[in-house]
């Protein structure tokens, strides 16, 4: 069982620097102890993240409308193929705001393109103070996946301390294959995203600055001729 321990966490806080942005945010490292895991926890969510949760389809059921109210759940990532639909739905439209994704567990699936979206929708739960519960049928496969491209991108992780991260609380992730060299690929492309939008908005605020500058050469420009003349 792979943990991240807070030698390690420092070394991706490094790391997170060497890859052009020094604007990640710090790396949640948990003070408890890890928990002995037995095979009846898969079968509910655990808190990856502050805020973010991973888990199965039984954790979002029906019956556990109380425990996702509980533990203060507004947003849910639900994870299906279009042949699960019939029985992995969004049980509460009218309490949770909802992602639902198609999603084939296969090593063939495209799950990248998804990445984004999933970490849009994540950062609006979170952002307005709320709680995002990501699922898929076991909590295993591909809603991992989706969690975590999340925390890589997040906290600026490589692939392999990420999933030492999310193992820790959720021992039972098991991405395909597939979907693993999906997030190998991932890492290069989501730290050169980080580094064109930290150019562009350095950029933006040059000319920002340029603008004033302009602006206040001008006002004294204007207050010279008014006292010439």
């Amino acid at each position: 069982m792979l943990f991240l321990d807070s030698n390690e966490a420092r070394q991706d806080e490094e790391s997170a620097s060497e890859n052009g942005s020094d604007d990640y945010p710090r790396i949640p490292i948990s003070m408890d102890e890890p928990k002995e895991w037995t095979y009846t926890m898969r079968r509910h969510m655990q808190e990856v993240v502050p805020g973010l949760y991973l888990g199965p389809y039984s954790a979002a059921i029906r019956s556990k409308l109380q425990c996702l109210l509980e533990h203060g759940i507004t947003h849910i990532v639900c994870v299906r193929h279009h042949t699960e639909a019939n029985f992995i739905k969004p049980n509460f439209p009218d309490k949770f705001q909802y992602l639902v994704l198609d999603i084939a567990d296969t090593a063939t699936e495209n799950i990248i393109h998804h990445f984004q979206q999933v970490k849009a929708f994540i950062d609006e739960g979170l952002n307005s103070g709320g709680q995002v519960l990501v699922h898929s049928n076991a909590g295993i496969s591909r809603s991992a996946a989706l969690v975590l491209a999340y925390v890589m991108e997040t906290y600026g992780l490589s692939q392999t301390r990420a999933y030492a991260m999310v193992q820790q609380k959720r021992f039972c992730i098991n991405p395909n294959e597939g979907f693993m060299a999906q997030l190998r690929e991932y890492e290069p492309i989501y730290q050169a995203q980080k580094i064109l939008r930290n150019g562009q908005q350095s950029s933006v605020r040059q000319r920002s600055k340029r603008t004033i500058h302009q602006m206040d050469t001008e006002r004294v420009e204007d207050r010279c001729d008014e006292m010439d003349s």
